[in-house]
């Protein structure tokens, strides 16, 4: 693989054309207006794999969308690599906070990205390190340094839950099957600080609606005589936390696992500037669950968070009114541990056991998923690593990650395959949020190291394999 630098210049401009095309499909899955560009993504993540040397693809279809499946398979004695990644995206709101358009990509340049990074809704958060794989693929394929067998499962819908994933991983094991499973859907420390995912939490996605009166009243003739429907959801709301933002909802932390002290020690030891965290986020203190940093809180601790919230007059001016409805989008973000059915049926119980007679309460579930935690001792994890240490001179630091793929656990339980999460996003990229980016240089670091993790996980699985069959 000596020549992969230089493949890597001689293509960088190709590579990052059909990025820039990619990204410019708005596929937002949680809104059904968007359904014919989803699905127009997903046939250009077909013609890609196929163009990169899978001697298989196909559109799977499912209740929902349908998921780009592709395979090459060199060599039933040799280990399978299936990767997972997802080609929707989440909606681009607030559009007026985009200092360009979200599905108009631009490259410029910023202090964290000299090289320029990639604007765009969907850069990082899957499109840009989903597309790393196939690119990778198309190196290896192309200079014949393919290893071993590779599967690609990309599906679009898990920025709304991955449900029809749920429903196919099933129905297509023997299709599936693998002997690890390679995501990039997480990031790293730094670029200088490279790092692997080792953990993810859970998620438990919910909307509740109260209900006063029948109607809207005018604040005037009803105001202090009916009960406020946001004023009553407001108050809920903010007694889910105490006074040390300990999350109220009864049983809540049951299962949750107390990391050791050893473990947080280990923990602390990731470079992080408290001062340089404040300053990049614009903000005077940090905040959260008393007892715990802020890397333990946004990691090994579960949250409850606000997502939206919205009721009565929002337009220009003012409008007199008690509104009869108000409503709130909340999330939940759980350690292993964790359940996210039990916990969402425990804060139904309680969201409900808590609002007064004035009004009336409903809570929807959304989706949400199990969190995870990956052993450090495996062959893949290992073969990780030294591919990290090849392309960025440094071993990775194992850090546990404050986001969720609620799928991953899935995988575990169905496919009996562990994950390795190879992320090169930075926690500054702003995935979810306006102006979201990738850096190109963080872009072809992940094509030029994907394949090292090829090389060295079959290395290390020959290896095993021989020495099981030796010792046998």
């Amino acid at each position: 693989m000596n020549n992969i630098k230089s493949y890597l210049k001689e293509n960088k401009k190709q590579f990052l054309h059909e990025l820039i095309e990619l990204l410019k499909i708005p596929s937002i899955s949680a809104d059904s207006a968007y359904k014919k560009e989803v699905l127009n993504t997903a046939d250009f993540i077909l013609k890609s794999l196929k163009k990169a040397g899978c001697s298989h693809v196909e559109l799977c279809e499912t209740p929902g969308y349908p998921i780009v499946y592709g395979e090459k398979i060199i060599d039933k004695n040799l280990p399978t690599i299936l990767v997972y990644g997802h080609y929707d995206v989440q909606p681009a709101d607030p559009i007026d906070l985009w200092h360009s358009p979200p599905f108009e990509p631009i490259i410029k340049e910023t202090e964290i990205h000299p090289d320029g990074a990639i604007f765009a809704r969907g850069a990082c958060d899957d499109k840009g390190q989903m597309y790393m794989h196939v690119k990778a693929l198309e190196y290896m394929t192309s200079t014949g340094n393919l290893p071993c067998n590779v599967k690609f499962m990309i599906e679009g819908e898990e920025e709304i839950g991955s449900e029809s994933l749920s429903w196919f991983v099933p129905r297509n094991k023997e299709k599936l099957a693998n002997d690890v499973i390679l995501i990039s859907d997480t990031g790293m420390i730094a670029n200088d600080i490279p790092s692997i995912t080792t953990g993810l939490r859970g998620l438990s996605y919910v909307e509740v609606e109260v209900t006063g009166p029948n109607r809207d009243l005018h604040s005037g003739l009803y105001g202090g005589a009916v009960a406020n429907p946001i004023n009553i959801l407001t108050k809920m709301i903010a007694s889910l936390h105490d006074e040390n933002n300990h999350i109220t909802i009864p049983s809540f932390y049951d299962k949750v696992e107390d990391l050791s002290i050893e473990e947080r020690v280990e923990m602390a030891k990731a470079p992080f500037s408290l001062e340089e965290y404040q300053s990049a986020l614009d903000i005077n203190d940090v905040y959260g669950e008393k007892g715990y940093s802020t890397n333990e809180r946004n990691s090994i601790r579960p949250t409850l968070d606000v997502n939206g919230i919205w009721g009565g007059y929002t337009g220009e001016g003012a409008k007199t009114v008690i509104a009869s409805k108000a409503y709130a989008k909340i999330s939940m973000r759980l350690v292993p541990n964790q359940d996210w059915k039990e916990i969402t049926e425990l804060f139904k119980n309680h969201f409900e056991s808590i609002a007064p007679k004035s009004v009336k309460v409903k809570v929807t579930p959304h989706h949400g998923g199990q969190g995870y935690v990956t052993p450090i001792d495996t062959i893949a994890y290992k073969a990780a690593s030294k591919a990290y240490e090849t392309t960025f001179g440094k071993t990775p630091i194992p850090q546990r990650s404050g986001g969720s793929i609620p799928i991953v656990s899935l995988f575990e339980k169905e496919l009996k395959s562990k994950t390795i999460l190879m992320g090169f996003g930075l926690n500054s990229d702003a995935i979810h949020s306006p102006n979201e980016h990738f850096g190109v240089w963080n872009y072809l670091k992940g094509i030029e190291t994907i394949p090292y993790f090829y090389k060295y996980f079959t290395e290390l699985y020959i290896l095993e394999l021989n020495t099981k069959r030796f010792n046998y």
